[in-house]
Order: structure tokens, then sequence, then C-alpha cells
């Protein structure tokens, strides 16, 4: 039997930002592997290497270049696709680049959100729709213990305050449009973050920093040691968006509703500890700490999420442990860069890989 019961089989599924990191993991896990008809929808600016174009991705799914800020672009490929199934992560996702380019941030991340939401609305065939967000939509203030999805969202910079509109926007057309018993659209939230895998090239994000210097046997520049994240692997959440997409498409009563999908409380560890950590799976990896000059950018140092809800409604709990995370990351760079083989099947090994541990740790969605 196939995950997620077989859900996906033989259906049409479009991934906004499917060309992006996670977009493309989750365009190949759903092509690849849980037989699905897959549509990408992106404005085609990919950066080199990309992982989208390692895994021979528009070869293998139905790509579309468009841009999310422009509400014909969304309306005509809902009109034209008429998906089962949406996964909407197309956005502006660096907190640095947002800094830079506030208005950029807002209309991809805001408008770009806006626009599919309309699409939906305007659409009469049925379709389940995960709204991907970000774990810095809440107002955070660096306390210990996880955040909840009834805590208070906000933000101080320009990239969570555009993640939090973007909610605002969501639960204002599921209370207007999508909760009514006649509607064709479920819709869903999904709230990750620091999420980390082979194939993210992405400028200021640490862990590509770290493998572009390595694989160069340069040494790595690190801003802010001290930092903790919860770290986790590209297939934790996307198993998350996943298991909620499949049992929101078989239950109203997930209509509407946010998910946490984060890592054990033990994966949350220092910036330090995740680099001596990568270490071990690099040979001769080096690095030096370069403590940022004081600026007006803020910089969160602690954010932890709780995922109780995702446990208790969705029996989603996170597969890997840290080391585990780590190790699979590492290796897959290793193999991207040092043995050079086929990138392709080695992307289906890792998922396969986490399939099976999923199984032998008895996640409900495997079956």
């Amino acid at each position: 039997m196939l995950p997620y019961k077989g859900r996906f089989k033989g259906k049409k599924v479009l991934i906004t930002g499917n060309t992006g990191f996670k977009g493309s993991w989750l365009s190949f896990w759903l092509s690849q592997m849980l037989e699905a008809n897959v549509y990408g929808l992106s404005n085609g600016v990919l950066d080199s290497p990309n992982l989208f174009e390692c895994l021979d991705l528009k070869s293998e799914t139905d790509y579309r270049i468009a841009d999310i800020r422009n509400f014909e672009d969304v309306e005509r490929s809902i009109q034209s696709i008429q998906p089962d199934f949406v996964f909407h992560l197309a956005a502006q996702s660096l907190v640095r680049t947002a800094y830079e380019d506030p208005k950029l941030t807002v209309e991809s991340n805001t408008l770009g959100t806006l626009n599919m939401l309309e699409a939906l609305r305007c659409s009469t065939h049925p379709c389940t729709a995960v709204m991907i967000t970000s774990d810095k939509v809440y107002d955070n203030v660096e306390w210990e213990w996880g955040y909840r999805e009834n805590d208070r969202l906000g933000g101080k910079d320009p990239y969570s305050a555009s993640k939090a509109a973007a909610e605002g926007l969501i639960h204002s057309y599921y209370h207007s449009y999508f909760s009514s018993k006649d509607s064709p659209i479920r819709i869903a939230i999904g709230r990750a973050g620091n999420v980390i895998g082979g194939g993210d090239w992405a400028k200021d994000r640490i862990v590509p920093d770290i493998f572009r210097a390595w694989s160069k046997r340069e040494s790595v520049e690190i801003r802010n040691p001290n930092a903790t994240r919860p770290w986790q692997h590209v297939l934790e959440p996307l198993s998350g968006y996943l298991s909620l997409a499949g049992q929101l498409s078989g239950c109203k009563n997930l209509n509407g509703v946010a998910f946490n999908f984060g890592p054990a409380a033990d994966k949350d560890v220092s910036v330090q500890c995740l680099i001596n950590e990568m270490n071990r799976y690099w040979e001769n990896g080096q690095w030096d700490i370069n403590l940022p000059a004081k600026s007006n950018t803020s910089e969160a140092y602690l954010l932890r999420l709780n995922c109780d809800k995702a446990l208790n409604r969705l029996s989603w709990k996170p597969t890997l442990t840290f080391r585990e995370t780590i190790q699979m990351t590492s290796d897959w760079y290793s193999f991207f860069y040092e043995r050079k083989g086929d990138i392709e099947a080695f992307t289906t090994d890792q998922i396969t890989k986490y399939m099976t541990l999923a199984k032998e740790r008895n996640q409900e969605w495997i079956v």
C-alpha cells in the first residue's frame, strides 16, 4: 500500500514554488514515489546549481512559469489545471533579503497568498489546499517553551510580518468562503522553519554556506554561533504537509486549521553544535566566528515550536534524530560534490530510507 493511504495516486497536485528547495523535494516525492500527477508554478528564477534541475524535474512534472504576484497568472493556472490538491509554497523566504526589499517580500508572501486564495474562491473544482507559512509567524519573545498554534502572531521584521499577514488573509477567506459545507475548497495551514537537507543552495543560509565553502576547501564564516534553531530535515515537514493534505481531503473537521510541524525539543540546538556535528561527516571542515556589527536588523536567538496538536489530531510526529538529520544532509552534499554520481537515485534512496525509518518507528502516515 502507498503511504498516505494512496490518496495522491493519480491525483493532480499543484505545487507553487516548485523550483525551490522544499518545492523540489516535494515534487520529487509526489511524482516519483507517491504516483501523483504533479504540476508546478514558479517564476523561473533558479539558483545555480539548483535541486530542481539536479533531479530533472522539468521533464518529470508539468512546470509552468508564472508570477505568484500576478492574479491572472495564478487564476489561469488554477482554471486550466483544476487541481485536486494545492501546496502553496511560493514565497520570498529569506529574512535578510526581506530587510533589503520589504516591498518584494510583502508582494510575494502576502499578495501572492491572496492571489491563490482568490483563485481558489473562483474555482468550482473540489480541491484541498495546504498553505505553507513559517515558524516565524509568531510574535517571538524568545521564551524557552514552544509556540502553540493559538499563540500570538506578529513579527518585528518584514519577513515575519508578511507571513503573519498572509495567515490573516487565509483565516478571513476560510471564514468568509471556505467554511461552508457547500464549499468545494478545503484549506489548512502548515508552519515549519529552519529546514535543512541536500540540495539547498540559497544565499544567507547556514547549511548551504557551510557546504559551499567546505566543497572548495574554504573556511565558512559563522555570524551567530549561539543562536538556537529547531533544525529539521526537509522530509520531516513535508511528511507533515502530506499528512495534513491527505487527511483534510477526507475530514472536514480539519478545514481551516493551522498546524506546527517542527522537530523534537532535543533538536533545538545552537549553530555551533550544528557545525560541530556536520564536521563529523566532512573531513577537515573549517570555520571562523565573525560576530556581526550592531545593526537595526534583528535576528532571533531562540525559537521553538510545540507540535502536540499535529500529534493529537494528525498522528504526526518527527521521525529522525538530530544526528540522523545531520548525517542525511551531509551525505547528500558529499555525494553531490565528492562522488558525483546519480543524484536522482541517491535522493530516491534517501526518501526510501526515511519512509523505512518511519515505518519502523510506527508512524501512522506510512500505512
